[in-house]
């Protein structure tokens, strides 16, 4: 190789590898339609899983990911991250909670 190209031969090349199924303007298409929500796709509750995020891509690009793809596509190319709902009752009063902290508790602290 030294021979045939001298120095610039030698150097690293990029890693070859199979190509990504989707381009750049798909990508942004698919990010368009999921910062819609999953409601406007048709989905019951707005809360997004790998699945449907795969229905997604499916629907906007014609290309089909697997879970493991999408969970790329998702963290890599579009820079999203992990989110869970938080669990709370419906019936949850934050003022009774906060009366409770300030009255209650530190009379149970305290002891008998």
């Amino acid at each position: 190789m030294w021979e045939q190209g001298g120095a610039s031969a030698l150097r690293r090349r990029a890693a070859t590898g199979r190509p990504p199924k989707l381009d750049d303007t798909q990508v942004e298409t698919v990010r368009a339609a999921l910062e819609q929500g999953a409601l406007a796709h048709g989905f019951e509750v707005d809360l997004w899983t790998l699945e449907r995020v795969g229905a997604v891509v499916t629907r906007a690009t014609g290309a089909v990911l697997s879970r493991a793809s999408v969970w790329r596509l998702l963290t890599g190319r579009l820079g999203w991250s992990l989110q869970r709902p938080e669990r709370r009752a419906v019936e949850r009063n934050e003022s009774e909670i906060a009366r409770w902290i300030a009255h209650e508790w530190p009379r149970i602290k305290e002891g008998p």
